[in-house]
């Protein structure tokens, strides 16, 4: 068995400007930031659409619920893919 004075984690790296990991950093935030959003703008639609089912006046209020998650969703995969595509020379 190995004692914990024997084990070394791995350096985290630099965060500094420019760096891979900050990048990493950046896109990690970003990813966390979009689902949070997803998910209130999720939990927004059906409750407004619970409430429209009720018979309350709340249609316009169920659809705009509706369009925004499907509006941020489109932006989250084109920001994804924005991410992803490799440009030449890039060295990562």
């Amino acid at each position: 068995m190995v004692s914990r004075k024997a084990f070394q984690a791995p350096a985290v790296g630099d965060l500094g400007p420019g760096t891979r990991q900050r990048e990493q950093l950046r896109a990690r935030l970003s990813d966390i930031a979009w689902t949070c959003l997803c998910v209130v703008l999720a939990v927004w639609a059906v409750l407004e659409s619970v409430g429209s089912l009720h018979g309350s006046a709340r249609w316009a209020y169920s659809g705009a619920a509706w369009a925004l998650p499907a509006l941020a969703l489109v932006l989250r995969v084109s920001a994804v893919r924005r991410r992803t595509r490799s440009f030449p020379g890039d060295r990562r």
